[in-house]
């Protein structure tokens, strides 16, 4: 149509009804599933094959990311489950300095947990602190403000966001990715500011000092074993193991042992399993939509196309970006993570952490308030990335393993995770 695959049109409708109805985002994305998957067995086939054997052909040899992508997100619930509940999130509000100061430490909170816990679940625990902080009364600007801290601290980090944890069970090295800190620190300075002053204006900072409450280290302990699991075993599989590394999940399965391991410790909070289920099905639905796209219409992997996509992320999720992107190949990856990771700030439907905060505050949920409000992450979107390409430059890598099945499912997203919780 006028030049443009159908498999493409179709995915866009896909994920402008995930923008737009978004009660319904489970059965749109299914159906959108099912659209590709039928307009493509019965015109085009797939790379593959053709009909139903061509399709068959296609899953087999994407089920090993698909399975990691299922086990790290269910497993990354109940992690985060025992963060919350470790108390932690309580007792740091009573290190606030005050005035706007204290705002702005609160986002760098929220920052640095994205990094090693989730963006989703940072997201969650800023919302949180900042609800008893600023008693209830939080500025639409500042809820931008911790949905662009969460997504700017997982940005450089593979276990901080699901867009670059996809890159890493693609084949991309956590060092690769940790160059967007350059970036995500800036954005983070440039748009956390203004967001305290806002904040401080709106309504100032009301301290609760917990003398009382202690810290779990049992649960702490769990959060940290898990991570371990996750991080080392992708490690060596990468480095060791290289050629036998689409053939299992070994990085789901390292996070379920920790999991398993870790029960005499603390009871895991098993009923976020059913919480998540929907959520992660949805995500598994977007990245099989971009697994069946022909990849080689998109424009050419460079800076130009990065620094868009982030744009393009705001509206349509990360997730599924990522995928294509990784499908394509060629980026610069810290570039790319920040631009998918960091773009879906500007509105609040353009990352899960955005939808979950919203859940809590459903007064963000009008994109003409965040847009007028939250103006500020726009801003430090374009200053982070220039910063990045200017003083780290645009280093374009290709994945160590390229498989042409295995990188097109790439990972999945966390972006809407809470959009069915």
């Amino acid at each position: 149509m006028v030049g443009i695959p159908m498999e493409f049109i179709l995915f866009a409708l896909t994920l402008l009804g995930v923008a737009l109805f978004h009660n319904q985002t489970f059965s749109v994305a299914l159906t959108g599933l099912a659209s590709i998957s039928l307009y493509k067995l019965i015109f085009t086939g797939f790379k593959t094959g053709i009909g139903m054997a061509g399709l068959a052909s296609h899953f087999a040899h994407e089920w090993v990311i698909l399975v990691n992508l299922f086990a790290l997100l269910m497993g990354f619930a109940i992690l985060a489950r025992h963060f919350e509940k470790s108390r932690v999130p309580v007792i740091l509000p009573k290190y606030l300095p005050k005035n706007w100061q204290g705002g702005f430490v609160l986002l760098v909170m929220v920052f640095v947990i994205s990094s090693f816990l989730d963006n989703i679940a940072a997201a969650l625990i800023g919302g949180s602190m900042a609800h008893q902080l600023f008693k209830a009364k939080v500025h639409v600007g500042y809820l931008a403000a911790i949905v662009a801290a969460s997504n700017a601290g997982g940005s450089f980090s593979v276990v901080g966001d699901t867009t670059t944890t996809m890159m890493w069970i693609a084949g991309v090295q956590p060092g690769q990715v940790l160059v967007a800190f350059s970036g995500a620190a800036v954005a983070l300075t440039v748009s956390g500011i203004i967001a305290a002053k806002q904040q401080h204006a709106y309504s100032p900072i009301l301290k609760h000092a917990h003398h009382h409450t202690r810290v779990d280290w049992g649960r702490i302990f769990v959060v940290v074993l898990i991570l371990s699991f996750a991080i080392v075993i992708n490690l060596i599989v990468n480095t060791r193991f290289l050629a036998i590394s689409d053939t299992f999940p070994f990085v789901g399965a390292a996070v379920w042992a920790a999991i398993v391991i870790s029960i005499p410790v603390r009871r895991h909070d098993w009923e976020v399993l059913g919480e998540s289920l929907k959520g992660t099905i949805f995500l598994l639905a977007l990245v099989s939509c971009a697994s069946m796209m022909p990849v080689e219409s998109l424009p050419a992997a460079s800076w130009h196309t990065a620094f868009g996509l982030g744009f393009v992320s705001s509206v349509f999720d990360n997730i599924p970006l990522t995928a294509l992107a990784i499908k394509q190949n060629g980026y610069d990856w810290g570039i790319l993570a920040y631009a998918v990771g960091y773009g879906g700030s500007m509105l609040w439907f353009g990352s899960s952490a955005g939808v979950a905060l919203s859940n809590m505050y459903p007064e963000a949920k009008s994109a003409i308030q965040w847009l007028r409000h939250g103006w500020h992450v726009i801003l430090a979107y374009v200053i982070g990335f220039i910063v990045l390409v200017a003083f780290v430059g645009w280093h374009p890598e290709p994945l160590n393993k390229i498989q042409s099945s295995a990188i097109p499912l790439t990972m999945a997203p966390k972006s809407q995770l809470s959009a069915q919780n």
